[in-house]
């Protein structure tokens, strides 16, 4: 049997490491000399990948062994290559074996694979060795439109509930950015154009990517689910240009995306339980993307606080508390739900516009949670069982406790307002914390249009846009809409892992929560307002020497503006010479 789609994998050092991490956060602190200088693939490979010459010893054992090594990574942290199932065993010693789970046939190692001693330093595990994938969490509707409480997402519906719409008007449409879709299954390019014609979008084919050898073609759910992202973050940001990366599996995809450095956005609606995704290996892989100014958004997962449990299938939660993977990551950008309701409010207009909008205006929102009789179906959000809490979702504001937290925001994503889709020359509704991540990757190239356009920076990218997510919710909390109601509380089974009343999750409540995060966004003020910083000013340090030798003078400028208002802002002298310190020694 062919197994033409390995990825061996390769981690950094400890040095490495703590380099990396340094610089990770660096990067996103506005005082630092070192924020937004992004990497390119070959400058992450010559400080955090193997050296040239170990790379060079890794492929020539691999080509000895009588794999076909297919592509080297840029950064010297992966090799992809191919094999049979009888060179891995000889090899890798690790079997593959044929089974069957819950009906299905799958193949995969019942042991894990070895590389020889002296790699072992260096070898951070294997990808393809199984076909367990990625799950898909976009769940299919027939829409009925405008149908008693119901209601069907078009593009001019989000523009108006999220306001967008201003963003339009000002000529910010996503120009000059880019987006990168993650899949597994080809796509039908006249369903795009047909969703853009419907909905008159301007005319955007994606531009189609496979990585490595195998096609899986077309699957029903994962190219459902490729139609919904493409079309919605081609809808938010309609002159964005976007990639779309697919192959076996998704993650692999993700691997291809970062290496190639394509878009500074990759959106994910693929996701596993946290604790089966191999962790610590594909986290490497996540910062390599922060810093290399790239932000990735993932959905939070559909079956609320029971992330290794089944949405849309299991009726009571069995696995215990979890979270979806790579959402959980810090690197990542987790986006849950939220379900509009209306009340007796007037929100909806009684017929479409010629773009099929109908939205009046911002829909009042509560955490999506639509458990019933088609079974765990909710906002995926929690603690994480393997991740720390990261520094930027720490404070007073924030709950109690050590671990990374999830989601960070969320958008629309219930069956009650399903998101409007072409699929197989068919127009259909589709829910889930799918949709909201594609959107809201489609409203962060509007942002980085925004940035380049007004000069607030030179190219594209925001790398893990969380520290700034969190400083702004304190700087603007009007850049969100703060969700207070709903919840993300499933039934579990009493007598399973964490379930000791019958069921488990998080009611929303004001600032942040665990059933919505932030909450959801404002799309105007969050764009133009993405800059202001928390502590009511800002501070700017520029060298006007181009380059000075050790011991030669130089001139330093420190500028510091107030956010709003009037007043002369001071600073500690402290904090010059410290900067004075570092320039000096540069």
């Amino acid at each position: 049997m062919r197994l033409d789609d390995l990825v061996l994998l390769l981690k950094p050092s400890d040095a490495q490491q703590a380099d990396l991490d340094r610089l990770l956060a660096d990067q996103q602190n506005p005082s630092s000399p070192r924020f937004h200088q992004w990497l390119t693939p070959e400058e992450f490979g010559e400080r955090f990948g193997l050296s040239a010459a170990d790379h060079s010893k890794i492929v020539a054992w691999l080509v000895a062994e009588g794999f076909t090594v297919r592509e080297r990574s840029r950064a010297r942290n992966w090799i992809a290559f191919g094999g049979t199932a009888g060179q891995v065993a000889k090899s890798l010693r690790a079997q593959i074996h044929r089974m069957q789970v819950n009906g299905q046939t799958h193949y995969a190692n019942l042991t894990e694979a070895a590389v020889p001693e002296a790699l072992a330093d260096v070898v951070n595990g294997f990808l393809g060795l199984d076909d367990f994938q990625p799950k898909s969490m976009a769940h299919l509707a027939v829409p009925q439109f405008n149908s008693g409480s119901s209601h069907y997402l078009a593009p001019d519906d989000y523009g108006t509930i999220y306001n967008i719409a201003p963003l339009y008007q000002a000529g910010v449409d996503g120009t000059g950015q880019s987006i990168a879709i993650i899949g597994q299954s080809n796509i039908l390019l006249s369903d795009i154009r047909a969703f853009r014609t419907r909905y008159n979008l301007p005319a955007n084919d994606p531009k189609v990517l496979l990585y490595g050898t195998t096609d899986p073609g077309f699957s029903s759910g994962a190219q459902l689910e490729a139609n919904l992202d493409i079309e919605w973050a081609g809808a938010v940001a309609p002159k964005a240009t976007i990639y779309y990366i697919y192959g076996p599996n998704a993650f692999t995809a993700m691997l291809t995306a970062i290496s190639a450095n394509l878009a500074p956005i990759i959106s994910s609606s693929w996701g596993l339980c946290e604790v089966n995704a191999s962790p610590v290996a594909y986290r490497a892989y996540t910062q390599q993307a922060n810093a290399q100014g790239i932000t990735i958004v993932s959905a939070s997962g559909d079956s609320g606080n029971a992330g290794c449990d089944a949405q849309g299938s299991e009726y009571l939660a069995t696995r215990g508390r979890a979270q979806a993977f790579p959402a959980v990551l810090p690197e990542v950008t987790a986006v849950g739900g939220t379900q509009f309701v209306e009340g007796d409010g007037k929100y909806w207009a009684s017929t479409n516009s010629a773009n099929f909008g109908s939205a009046l205006s911002y829909i009042p929102e509560a955490a999506w949670n639509e458990t019933g009789p088609d079974g765990l179906i909710a906002s995926g959000g929690g603690e994480s069982v393997l991740y720390a809490r990261p520094s930027w979702q720490t404070g007073p504001a924030m709950p109690a406790g050590s671990a990374r937290l999830i989601p960070d925001v969320s958008l629309s994503a219930a069956d009650h307002d399903a998101y409007l889709v072409t699929y197989l020359g068919g127009t259909y509704g589709v829910s889930g914390t799918s949709a909201s991540a594609p959107a809201f990757a489609g409203i962060l190239a509007l942002l980085n249009h925004y940035q380049v356009s007004k000069g607030l920076q030179r190219q594209p990218g925001l790398g893990n846009i969380n520290p700034q997510l969190y400083r702004l919710a304190q700087a603007v909390p009007e850049a969100f809409h703060d969700v207070t109601s709903g919840g993300n509380i499933v039934p579990c089974a009493l007598g399973s892992p964490d379930c000791l009343t019958g069921s488990y999750g998080y009611r929303a409540g004001v600032g942040y929560d665990m059933a919505t995060g932030l909450g959801s966004i404002e799309a105007n003020t969050f764009v133009t307002k993405w800059n202001t910083p928390v502590n009511g000013v800002s501070v700017r340090l520029t060298v006007a020497d181009s380059q000075v030798n050790t011991n030669d003078p130089f001139n330093l400028t420190v500028q510091v503006t107030p956010a709003s208002g009037s007043g002369t802002p001071t600073a500690r002298s402290s904090s010059v010479r410290a900067q004075w310190r570092w320039a000096r020694c540069r």
